[in-house]
C-alpha cells in the first residue's frame, strides 16, 4: 500500500467491471434485496425505466475494491461515503470507478477522494466523496529466517490449455502459483480451487496485459501477496487466424507482434527487481515449432514468434550477469483450444510426420517448462527448447 506521505493531491486510480447476471444473483443472496425492479423484466417494463436496473449499492461496492486494493490499498480504513445515483446501470454495462485525491488531513492521516462512476458510454452514473484513513504498519527489517521458503511462479495466460497444465505441474512441485487470467474468472477460480484442494497454494490475478495501466495493477496486486518472483512463465496467447499473404493486412501483423512482444517487455521491466531477488529468477516464454517448420497462412504469427525468440536470446544476454535466466519453449502442434480451428486431417498429418507418431500434450510442454523452472536448469539461459517429438531436429 501507499504510505500517507506518498499520496499526493491529484493522485488518481481507476477500476473497471462488467456487471453480469451472476453479480446480481450473488448480491441478492448476500443482502436479500430481491426488489422486482432488479430481477423481474415484466415488472421493470411497466415502469419508466423499462428494464431491470442493477442495485445501486452493487455498483458502489466497487469503490471499496478500489480503495482497498489501489488507493491507498492495504490498511485503508474507509471512514465515510456520500453517494448520488444519477443514471441507472444495467446488466452487461461496463462501469469504471474513478477515484481522485482532492484533500489531505495530515493530523488524522485522512485522505478525501472524489468518486465518479461512469458507464461504457462515458456517462456519469454515480458520484460521491470518500474519506479514508491511511493506517500504516511499523517498518521492520526482514530477517533471513522470514524469507519465504516456498518459491513463487506467475503464469501469464494461466487459464489456457498449456497455461493451466503448467500451473498444476508447478503446484505439485511446491511452487506458490499466481494464475493470471484476462476474462475467464470462472475457469481461473476453478483452477485455483483444484490446486488448493490438492494441497497446493494458488492465487488468481486479473489483467489485460496489453494495457500498460493494467500491467501496473498486475504488479501491485502481485506485490501485495509475494516478496519475490522466482519464475515468470509467459503462456499468454490469442487466436491465430489463417490469412494468406495477398489477403494479409499490416494491422494483423501488428496485432500479433504487439501481443507477443509488448506485454512481456513491460512485465519484465516492472517485475525485474523481484526477479533479481528470485532464487534464481527465471523467465520462460512460449514459442512455436512454426518458426522452424513454417506453415502457410501464418506469416503474421510466425514473424511475431520469431521476434519473441530474438527477444528471449537478447534478454538472456542482458540479464545473465544479474542471475536471471531467460529461455523459450517451442512446442509442436499441441492439442489445445487454440488449435481447435485446425482440421483433424491436418492434425493427423502433423502426427504422422512426427517420429513419435503423436501430437504433443499440454503435459508434455508443462514438463519441460517445469524443468526450466527447477534448479536442475540453473546453467541454461538463452535457449530455445523444442518440444516437437523429433519433427524438427537441428
Amino acid at each position: 500500500m501507499k504510505k500517507y506521505t506518498e499520496i499526493n493531491i491529484g493522485d488518481r486510480e481507476t477500476l473497471a467491471h462488467t456487471v453480469t447476471d451472476r453479480d446480481i444473483e450473488k448480491f441478492i443472496n448476500l443482502t436479500g434485496d430481491d426488489n422486482k425492479l432488479h430481477v423481474d423484466k415484466n415488472f421493470a417494463t411497466k415502469t419508466q425505466l423499462k428494464k431491470p436496473v442493477v442495485h445501486g449499492m452493487l455498483s458502489a461496492s466497487f469503490i471499496s475494491t478500489l480503495i482497498g486494493t489501489k488507493l491507498p490499498g492495504d490498511g485503508a480504513l474507509w471512514c465515510s461515503q456520500t453517494l448520488e445515483f444519477i443514471l441507472p446501470v444495467h446488466v452487461n454495462d461496463t462501469i469504471t470507478i474513478i477515484a481522485t485525491v482532492t484533500k489531505k488531513i495530515d493530523r488524522e492521516k485522512i485522505i478525501e477522494l472524489t468518486i465518479e462512476i461512469k458507464n461504457q458510454h462515458k456517462q456519469l452514473v454515480t458520484k460521491g466523496l470518500s474519506k479514508v484513513k491511511v493506517l500504516e504498519q511499523q517498518e521492520k527489517t526482514i530477517d533471513a529466517e522470514e524469507v519465504p521458503s516456498q518459491k513463487t511462479a506467475l503464469v501469464l495466460g494461466g487459464t489456457g490449455g498449456i497455461g493451466s497444465a503448467v500451473c498444476k505441474q508447478l503446484a505439485t512441485e511446491g511452487f506458490s502459483i499466481f494464475i493470471h487470467y484476462f476474462s475467464n474468472k470462472v475457469l481461473a477460480s476453478e483452477l485455483k480451487d483444484f490446486i488448493n484442494s490438492t494441497g497446493g497454494k494458488a492465487t488468481i490475478i486479473q489483467a489485460d496485459i496489453t494495457v500498460s495501466e493494467e500491467v501496473n495493477s498486475l504488479y501491485n496486486n502481485f506485490q501485495r501477496n509475494a516478496m519475490t518472483l522466482d519464475v515468470l512463465v509467459n503462456c499468454s496467447s490469442i487466436k491465430i487466424p489463417r490469412i494468406s499473404f495477398p489477403n494479409l493486412e499490416w494491422r494483423s501483423m501488428e496485432e500479433q507482434i504487439t501481443f507477443n512482444i509488448k506485454p512481456i517487455f513491460e512485465i519484465v521491466k516492472i517485475f525485474l527487481d523481484l526477479l533479481k531477488a528470485g532464487r534464481p529468477g527465471k523467465i520462460i516464454n512460449l514459442g512455436t515449432l512454426a518458426t522452424d517448420k513454417v506453415n502457410g497462412d501464418w506469416l503474421h504469427y510466425i514473424t511475431a514468434k520469431s521476434a519473441l525468440i530474438g527477444f528471449t536470446k537478447a534478454l538472456s544476454f542482458e540479464l545473465g550477469p544479474s542471475g536471471v535466466r531467460v529461455n523459450i519453449v517451442s512446442p509442436g502442434l499441441t492439442d489445445t483450444e487454440l488449435t481447435s480451428d485446425i482440421s483433424e486431417k491436418d492434425k493427423l498429418i502433423s502426427a504422422s510426420q512426427t517420429p513419435l507418431r503423436k501430437l504433443a500434450t499440454t503435459q508434455d510442454v508443462a514438463g519441460v517448462i517445469s524443468f526450466l523452472a527447477s534448479d536442475k536448469s540453473n546453467y541454461l539461459t538463452g535457449q530455445n527448447i523444442r518440444v516437437n517429438g523429433g519433427q524438427f531436429s537441428i
